[in-house]
């Protein structure tokens, strides 16, 4: 379904925001054991290691700013939380050679990789988690398009990328012996800037969200069976792999769709993941909202409604995120709301209320959850949401119960969280899907080890 929120972008690049602090975050990084390699007060290039996996040293991840480290940030029992770097007011890289990427190894297009911090664009499927380098995927898959509520729309963002995806895909096609698979939206496929890419497999794909989805995809195309590995890459991550080996720097900006109903200017901007919501408060309309009584703030949203974190008025965005959105906080109880029959600012994926009679309305939607936690029960709506082979409910008591055999059988290793986003939304139980889900791959990874 897609969910008929109100606060879409408007195709217009409103400015360029040069940080003015940076968070790099190990938390946007699953299974990620962090291990610093600077120290408060050091000076750091865009491209610059800033910390590395402890599990696996030779993964690193880089500043994507030139700057001086300000502060470590931990939290309980001192887990790294971020790292704060002060931006320079002009950025300075480290020069990595622009290469010719027909002429490179596999090895030599790794080492590249893993030294300017750009293989934690690599994503392996099973699990979600950042790829291993010493693994053959069988194939590589690209989604073209994101369905997700008020996403950035590719066609717009990458329109001027095309060399720079072209070089991403050269230099992934390095790594496996499979196809390098894009995915594209059906209705618009031949406008879109990775439709003009060589030496790649195309499919199309039509419906509401989650089609762009690349498990979705992958289980539409070629469903992950035990024992297989793909890999997927965000098209935004594709032209930065694109513009490293093009340009020979760690070039991590990109266009960030500032969205949702609390925005007084609902356009794009040009900056850098790790950037400070602060710097964005311009376009954010702090004018007192008032929802049935009680006075409502914005929710900072690094991402998407669905599966965007809440990184409050303090907080940064993420290194995948491409798009911010802002809304209002539902921290309302509205009187006798269940009994309610007539509810015009209100959107039901039943009949419940009369949004069925107006399809093409947007509605003003917040975080309110129209009432608590109930039991689990069986309602048939996550299977009307999830267009996978696979059983949503059995799946996730097979997690809940650490249920190994049943997981692996009812499709653990084709999804991740974002996959069963919808069905927290439609859930009538309020259960956190998403979370059970996370828990189910961390029991995985770590039984499977």
């Amino acid at each position: 379904m897609d969910i008929p929120i109100a606060g879409n972008a408007e195709l217009t690049i409103k400015k360029s925001i040069v940080p003015d602090i940076i968070a790099m975050k190990p938390t946007d990084f699953k299974c990620l054991t962090p291990k610093l390699c600077v120290k408060e007060g050091d000076a750091v290039k865009a491209g610059s290691i800033v910390f590395v996996d402890k599990k696996r040293p030779e993964i690193g991840f880089a500043s994507p700013c030139s700057g001086t480290v300000q502060a470590i940030v931990r939290g309980e029992k001192r887990k790294l939380l971020a790292i704060l770097i002060k931006s320079d007011s002009e950025t300075e890289y480290i020069d990595f050679g622009k290469k010719d990427v027909a002429k490179l190894s596999k090895e030599e297009a790794e080492k590249t990789l893993l030294e300017s911090g750009l293989w934690a664009a690599v994503i392996q499927r099973p699990y979600g988690i950042i790829a291993n380098p010493a693994d053959t995927p069988k194939a590589i898959y690209i989604s073209g398009f994101n369905s997700a509520p008020l996403a950035p729309d590719y066609n717009f963002t990458l329109k001027d990328e095309t060399a720079n995806l072209q070089t991403g895909v050269e230099v992934l096609r390095k790594f496996t012996k499979g196809n390098i698979v894009v995915s594209l939206k059906e209705s618009n496929y031949a406008t879109s800037p990775l439709y003009k890419l060589k030496d790649v497999v195309y499919y199309t794909f039509d419906g509401p969200h989650p089609a762009g989805n690349v498990g979705v995809q992958i289980n539409n195309i070629n469903p992950i069976a035990k024992g297989d590995i793909v890999w997927t890459v965000n098209p935004v991550m594709l032209a930065a792999i694109g513009k490293l080996f093009n340009n020979g720097i760690y070039d991590a900006s990109r266009l960030v769709a500032i969205t949702g109903m609390r925005a007084k200017e609902r356009c794009y901007v040009k900056t850098l993941p790790g950037i400070s919501m602060k710097q964005i408060a311009e376009f954010a309309d702090e004018q007192e909202v008032v929802l049935y009584d009680a006075p409502s703030q914005i929710r900072y949203i690094s991402g998407d409604i669905l599966t965007g974190e809440n990184v409050g008025k303090e907080g940064y965005l993420g290194f995948y995120s491409n798009q911010i959105t802002l809304i209002s906080e539902g921290n309302y109880r509205e009187f006798f709301g269940w009994g309610k029959i007539a509810r015009p600012r209100k959107f039901s994926l039943s009949k419940s209320y009369f949004s069925w009679l107006t399809p093409k309305k947007r509605y003003d939607m917040d975080t309110n959850l129209n009432g608590g936690k109930r039991a689990f029960v069986v309602t048939g709506l996550y299977e009307k949401v999830v267009p996978m082979d696979i059983y949503p409910v059995y799946l996730l008591k097979a997690i809940l119960a650490e249920d190994i055999d049943k997981m692996e059988q009812l499709g653990i290793y084709e999804v991740i969280e974002e996959d069963f986003a919808l069905c927290e939304y439609v859930c009538p139980s309020k259960i956190d899907v998403q979370n059970i889900i996370s828990k189910g791959i961390d029991l995985m990874i770590k039984e499977m080890a």
